[in-house]
């Protein structure tokens, strides 16, 4: 059994290095699929959803070498199949990217159902809404999805009824080596879908208004090799430090970030009262109080990212008034909060909303990690509670943040990792 540690409280104090985006990663390494040859990635991530999707790629017949441990080299010139196992592909969510990317280069296409944190429910019928416009063939059975396709896809005007992250970036995938070309309406707009495009463009494609409403995609007839690519900065991970650094009334230096990306919640830090500085690749956040309440709602970027809300949650819990969240996105996101209220906190969550009342403390507790961000507001809330709060779950944490107890002890956090035989 593995398990955090975490001895609070704590000032966390010092500088801190953002690395690579992992929601552009997990598309960026299947988009890799579209070239018949090789691609050479920076500023990757060293998680385990990377090392997963690693596992995918190389069980498809792609050579990678890494050149360090967030650097890799990615050769699919001999793919030589396009079912992906089910057991590998079943492990997390990212994986339906290689739908739309093995759609681009191979006629009949086999994936698992995907998995990934329990956030509710996360139907795919916009993305196979994408891959029937483009004059694809979808079907699910038996926890599997089968795409086929007779003839090379289609350029079309799809318009999305909903505004999705996953849909948008499979159709970026699948249209890319399309004939024709493809209008996308209503797409979502956040910074990995950005870095897709501008990763697939770097080798040729034609994508323009990736960042607005409405995508167009020039189909080409091929990609060429990249020589050299950096994955962006991830946004979350730098929101979560950034957070950290208020809740226990520190003093952090962020680096390698793009600070237009943290706008929300740059806004909602200083609305409780923190002091936040931007220069042109970093973020210094500082706190010399408890913070004041705010009320925070969720939407699709460029509003407040639902990834940030539950860390977002510990400066209310621990704010002098009462606050609000109201959850637009996913209806199973307040889970984390029964962890929070063992700690001491006053939360009262219904449905979409949730009222956070100010306590005056936090006190240790065993604690769960219910998804990926709730687990990082786990660290959050043991680094400004009082006593050792154990945290269990953690391969949820593990998925989307490199290094996280090093990064937190460099900044003077007293964290553990504990693995127990069960």
């Amino acid at each position: 059994m593995e398990k955090f540690i975490v001895h609070g409280p704590c000032k966390l104090k010092g500088e801190v290095n953002i690395s690579g985006a992992k929601n552009a990663a997990v598309a960026i390494l299947p988009a890799t699929l579209l070239v018949k040859g090789k691609c050479h990635l920076e500023n990757v991530p060293n998680i385990s959803d990377i090392r997963a999707y690693v596992e995918i790629l190389e069980s498809l017949g792609s050579k990678i070498e890494y050149l360090s441990k967030n650097e890799m080299i990615i050769d699919n010139t001999d793919i030589s199949s396009a079912i992906a196992s089910s057991e590998l592909t079943s492990k997390f969510r990212a994986s339906y990217y290689l739908l739309g990317a093995l759609l681009g280069r191979f006629d009949k296409v086999q994936i698992s159902l995907p998995g990934g944190c329990n956030l509710g429910a996360r139907p795919i019928d916009q993305h196979i809404k994408v891959f029937e416009k483009l004059g694809a063939k979808v079907e699910v059975r038996s926890g599997n999805v089968y795409a086929t396709r007779t003839q090379t896809l289609k350029g079309t005007a799809i318009f999305l009824d909903i505004v999705s992250v996953g849909a948008t970036m499979n159709a970026i995938l699948a249209a890319t080596l399309a004939e024709g070309t493809t209008i996308i309406e209503n797409v979502a707009k956040e910074p990995h879908i950005v870095d897709l495009a501008n990763f697939l463009n770097s080798m040729g494609a034609k994508i323009k208004g990736a960042g607005t409403d409405t995508i167009k995609i020039t189909g080409v007839k091929e990609l060429h090799q990249v020589s050299s690519y950096s994955i962006i900065p991830d946004q979350i991970e730098t929101g979560t430090f950034m957070v950290a650094a208020a809740a226990t009334c520190g003093d952090v230096l962020i680096k390698n970030c793009i600070p237009k990306h943290m706008e929300p919640i740059t806004a909602k830090l200083l609305e409780a009262g923190a002091n936040v500085e931007e220069f042109a690749d970093s973020i210094r956040v500082s706190m010399d109080k408890k913070p004041n309440a705010f009320t925070v709602k969720t939407s699709p970027y460029p509003g407040f990212p639902t990834d940030m809300q539950p860390q977002i949650c510990i400066l209310l819990a621990i704010s002098t008034g009462t606050g609000m969240i109201v959850e637009n996105i996913w209806e199973s996101r307040f889970q984390y909060t029964d962890e929070l209220v063992k700690m001491g906190a006053d939360i009262s969550a219904h449905g979409t909303t949730a009222i956070v009342k100010g306590v005056d403390k936090l006190y240790s507790a065993p604690v769960r990690s219910h998804d990926l961000r709730a687990g990082a507001a786990m660290i959050i809330a043991g680094l400004v509670a009082d006593g050792n709060t154990e945290i269990y779950d953690i391969h949820h944490i593990l998925r989307g943040y490199e290094d996280i107890t090093t990064k937190f002890a460099n900044l003077g956090a007293n964290i553990e990792y504990i693995q127990e035989d069960d």
